[in-house]
């Protein structure tokens, strides 16, 4: 990762477009740092980009205008990469850009405090003739600060991203500056992103903001020696802070599961999840962990980012009964780990044990970069909802239930930048624990290019797939090993196959009645019959023709009204 002597960048003449500076940004002159020391530096002259994280498209090294550059060659991928400490606080990222081709809303841009793949600050070039300073939550992509330019596919752009303490400034080519105020984001890792665009990146650096301190090295501790034997004083244990140090946002409503959540059995009347007890509130990992393990019902609100460990169990941790866990606002994120909903894994335990993990709530959180599952339900769990979160970037599934859970609601929830999203069954051996289980209801979700498991079903006694929006999938859903799915008034937007029987394994069973499939390859595979959810339960369908519109304007965390 060093850097070559390059030719001097030619300023690409942006003269008055960049005066009339839109929203809450203003143009400034452009400034150099003082004082600065290098960070990270790469400029892909050996012919890879290791050390970067990717997250969607296809990036490769590449010469570009006879110099090795990073590029991300399609115009139809949420892409990034991010590379860097996730301390960094203060620093300037510059690199060069060179967009090569945009899609639809399209854009190429730098990352600054990058908290994951889908939370940053960034400076982009818009294909729309803009030029950009933003904040990415999740899915919501939030302009802070924007001004005219026009924007030419196979030019050079120098960017320049400097964030210290709450001041967001962005240059390019040197010659005028927008910038903004946030405090969302202290600390994090740069990145490259190519939205929805071709994009080439080359001679990425580092260096402190203005202002910000050098790096030091700090210094060994001194240990006095200890004259003989000595009982170490214990350390006392601090119960995680509930009272908070600012004002969080209001609770959201309480809402009522629907669905196989609020259908009696198993001992549980309804999925009530942690009412009646303690209501806390929890801002890091620590507290977080500490609540969910606790024995009882406990309300835990979840206020800003929690980065949850990683080191063991594949960063999965377990949740137990009786538990609401809901973010406060429209920005609470679980970053990072999991969350496992049941007992340990017991291939030889056929029926559900007493102490099953049951009635646990959790709505209106960004769950996101998962090393594993985003949300595991497993071992005979039950009376769970999963309604009004956003779910992106888990390395394995974003809600998989399995191993004999039963009597589940996933609703309201926004799925994106996701592959294997919805598994239903664990596999084709799994029979003795899931037949005459797993009933499940999944509506009203957005399924945004997730590209496929929406759901894929195995020996399930129930599943209810109704008003969901299918949006650029390769398949919708896939029942197997004689699950019953209906699946009713959904709207499918582009995807290969919206419904299968014929898949790996033995065929399930599919119903199908008002559902809308337009510019799909394949009908939905239909097959046998499946009992009536009207039997279990009351629900309210929408037209399926008002899907495209209700859905996306109701998924997804900070929605909740």
């Amino acid at each position: 990762m060093r850097l070559r002597h390059r030719r001097p960048l030619v300023a690409t003449g942006l003269g008055g477009a960049l005066a009339a500076a839109l929203l809450a940004g203003t143009v400034l002159a452009g400034t150099t740092p003082a004082r600065a020391a290098t960070l990270f530096a790469d400029d892909f002259a050996d012919g890879n980009h290791n050390g970067w994280s990717a997250s969607g498209g296809s990036w490769r090294v590449a010469a570009v205008d006879g110099d090795p550059a990073l590029t991300q060659s399609g115009a139809s991928a949420d892409a990034r990469v991010r590379a860097g400490q996730t301390t960094w606080a203060d620093y300037t990222v510059s690199a060069r850009v060179r967009p090569g081709g945009f899609g639809p809303g399209g854009s190429a841009a730098l990352a600054a405090r990058a908290q994951g793949s889908t939370a940053y600050y960034y400076l982009a070039l818009g294909g729309d003739g803009t030029l950009t300073l933003g904040l990415r939550d999740a899915a919501t992509v939030r302009p802070l600060a924007s001004t005219a330019l026009a924007v030419a596919t196979g030019t050079w752009y120098g960017l320049r991203l400097t964030v210290s303490g709450s001041t967001l400034t962005g240059a390019v080519d040197g010659a005028a500056t927008l910038t903004a105020s946030d405090g969302t984001y202290r600390t994090g890792q740069v990145g490259l992103v190519s939205r929805y665009a071709a994009a080439s990146f080359d001679d990425v650096t580092v260096v402190t903001a203005p202002g910000g301190p050098d790096p030091t090295v700090s210094p060994t501790p001194t240990v006095s020696p200890t004259p003989g034997p000595t009982t170490p004083t214990p350390t006392p244990t601090v119960p995680p802070t509930t009272a908070p140090p600012t004002a969080d946002p209001p609770a959201p409503p309480a809402g009522q599961p629907d669905g196989w959540a609020s259908v009696p059995g198993l001992g549980v009347g309804t999925t009530t999840g942690g009412a009646g007890g303690p209501v806390v509130t929890v801002r890091d990992a620590a507290g977080f962990l500490d609540y969910i393990a606790r024995p009882g019902p406990y309300v835990i609100q979840v206020a800003g980012t929690i980065t949850l460990p990683t080191g063991s169990s594949d960063g999965m941790h377990d949740v137990t009964s009786d538990k609401t866990i809901v973010g406060l606002g429209d920005d609470a994120t679980l970053a990072g780990g999991g969350l496992t909903i049941g007992l340990p894994v017991d291939d030889d335990v056929t029926a559900p044990p007493a102490d099953a993990v049951h009635n646990v709530i959790i709505r209106n959180l960004h769950l996101t970069g998962a090393t594993d599952d985003l949300i595991n339900i497993q071992m005979f769990s039950h009376h769970i909802w999963i309604d009004h979160n956003s779910f992106s970037d888990g390395d394995d599934g974003a809600v998989d239930i399995k191993r004999g859970s039963d009597h589940v609601t996933v609703s309201w929830n926004h799925f994106f930048d996701h592959t294997k999203t919805l598994l239903l069954g664990h596999d084709e051996d799994a029979g003795a624990q899931d037949t005459g289980r797993l009933r499940v209801t999944y509506h009203h979700n957005f399924f945004d290019r997730s590209d496929q498991r929406n759901p894929r079903v195995r020996f399930s006694a129930m599943t209810h797939v109704y008003n969901n929006y299918y949006y650029d999938n390769s398949y919708g859903v896939a029942s197997t090993y004689d699950a019953a799915v209906l699946m009713e008034n959904n709207y499918f937007y582009s995807v290969n196959n919206p419904g299968r029987v014929v898949f790996s394994g033995d065929q399930g069973r599919i119903v199908e009645r008002g559902n809308i499939l337009v510019d799909c390859n394949h009908a939905i595979e239909t097959r046998g019959t499946v009992p009536e959810p009207r039997q279990f339960y009351g629900y309210r369908l929408d037209p399926a023709a008002d899907v495209p519109t209700v859905v996306p304007a109701g998924a997804g965390a900070g929605k909740l009204g």
